[in-house]
């Protein structure tokens, strides 16, 4: 009953070219299908004034440290922070592509403290679910040949970001899929995680 009271909070975790807006996009169309509010954001949210700063650094039009990278990136969040309550008070279920763990993951990777990465987010809205859409950082690459960032071009990053994720993932509030398979077989099992949810 609790989820027919207050909205869900779900989020798609994972390497880029994971599947993440894909699956996100089906989860929203399947639950709106239900008779559900639903609304899916995507982060970094490009719109705002520090998101376009996000995107220049990402194109190396602007140059910062990590730590001051991972500072914009929760900043971003914490612009859409009232915005998402408002909906999560009102029964909404909230998709997010990309959020908390994020930072976490990519932050670990460069040689940040996990614990502060988990720390200057507490205050933002918790997560129900995260869906890590887990596959290797050469499937990454593969999957994505053009106008990669300069997160998306550093295998050996990736790769510590992966090893982030899976050890995140091993706690409560996560499913872990093997976004390699079948998109159908995905959505299936994050469908049924969900349902667990609004019982």
């Amino acid at each position: 009953m609790a989820g027919a009271m207050r909205g869900l909070l779900v989020v798609f975790e994972g390497l880029d070219q994971s599947g993440k807006q894909t699956q996100a996009e089906r989860l929203r169309d399947r639950l709106a299908g239900a008779g559900r509010a639903v609304r899916l954001l995507s982060f970094p949210s490009y719109e705002t004034a520090l998101g376009a700063e996000i995107g220049r650094a990402l194109k190396e039009e602007r140059h910062y440290p990590a730590d001051t990278m991972q500072l914009l990136y929760v900043a971003n969040r914490f612009e859409w922070r009232p915005e998402i309550e408002r909906e999560l008070a009102r029964g909404t279920i909230i998709l997010c592509d990309r959020y908390l763990a994020s930072s976490i993951a990519y932050g670990e990777a460069q040689g940040l403290d996990p614990v502060w990465l988990t720390e200057m987010q507490k205050y933002l809205p918790q997560p129900d679910l995260t869906v890590l859409l887990d596959i290797e950082p050469q499937v990454s690459a593969t999957r994505k040949t053009a106008d990669r960032d300069k997160y998306e071009r550093d295998l050996s990053l990736l790769a510590g970001v992966r090893q982030s994720y899976l050890r995140q993932a091993a706690g409560p509030g996560w499913l872990r899929v093997d976004a390699g398979r079948d998109r159908d077989l995905v959505a299936a099992d994050v469908s049924a995680a969900v349902a667990q949810l609004l019982r």
